[in-house]
């Protein structure tokens, strides 16, 4: 699919400084082919914790094939712009995953929707979903809760829902300020989230009366979408982006 690169702009236009540290924010966005149309819904694909890798432009480039603006913001921007690391490279990750805090992911969340909604032509006017995968699963929550744009979620085994990065509430702590449609997808073997977790996100989600549509794969570990790791399941995956598409086209494409 037709891809590029977009710097995202963390600036006071008004003052012209830079804030957050001054990190523009590097983004891949696939979109359908100009033969396909001009305006497109537009789906936000929020990394792992390796970054914005070639497994995730794949995954954008799969939302751009069925119709979608798929945009990947690479959310290590504070500290290590546009990093990509190895699943090998474990401290690393932790290194960076460990220096997220809610209220900057928060920020660079409503900073990608606006840059869908005022700033990128072809998804002008339209509506937004947003998809993320292990630590992006949390995030993918998180903006669920707090970020006004979005017209729905899904969840794919978003650990530590449960903790706060940095201070204030954990996630699960801002559920009732969710007001669109929740998709979770998550392993049974997966250590984090564990079935109790979820089941804990789950009861969270329908005492706050968020429409929501959650389904454990049996057999299925963390990490099971990615088809560079050992935990990948196709047929895991397969199922959860086909139930994924189907929310996607109820809630944004309509």
């Amino acid at each position: 699919m037709p891809s590029f690169w977009e710097n995202i702009r963390f600036a006071d236009e008004s003052e012209d400084v830079m804030v957050s540290q001054g990190m523009d924010m590097a983004t891949y966005v696939s979109h359908p082919a100009p033969s396909e149309g001009s305006s497109f819904p537009a789906v936000i694909v929020v990394m792992e914790a390796f970054g914005v890798t070639r497994h995730i432009e794949q995954v954008c480039d799969e939302y751009a094939r069925h119709g979608y603006v798929a945009v990947a913001p690479s959310l290590y921007h504070r500290d290590a712009p546009n990093i990509k690391l190895g699943y090998d490279q474990m401290p690393q990750v932790q290194q960076h995953m460990g220096a997220l805090q809610d209220d900057q992911l928060i920020e660079d969340i409503n900073k990608t929707i606006d840059y869908l909604q005022n700033r990128y032509q072809r998804t002008r006017g339209n509506k937004i979903g947003i998809v993320g995968y292990c630590v992006g699963g949390r995030i993918t929550y998180l903006a669920a809760t707090s970020c006004p744009g979005l017209s729905a979620a899904s969840v794919y085994y978003g650990g530590r829902i449960l903790v706060p990065f940095g201070d204030g509430p954990a996630p699960i702590e801002r559920t009732s300020g969710s007001t669109i449609p929740v998709m979770g997808n998550f392993g049974e073997d997966d250590a984090n989230p564990t079935p109790a977790d979820v089941a804990q996100i789950e009861e969270a989600l329908k005492a706050a009366g968020v429409t929501y549509d959650f389904k454990m794969y049996s057999g299925a570990g963390h990490g099971f979408n990615c088809n560079e790791r050992p935990d990948y399941r196709e047929d895991a995956a397969a199922d959860a982006l086909a139930r994924t598409l189907g929310w996607f086209d109820q809630y944004v494409k309509n």
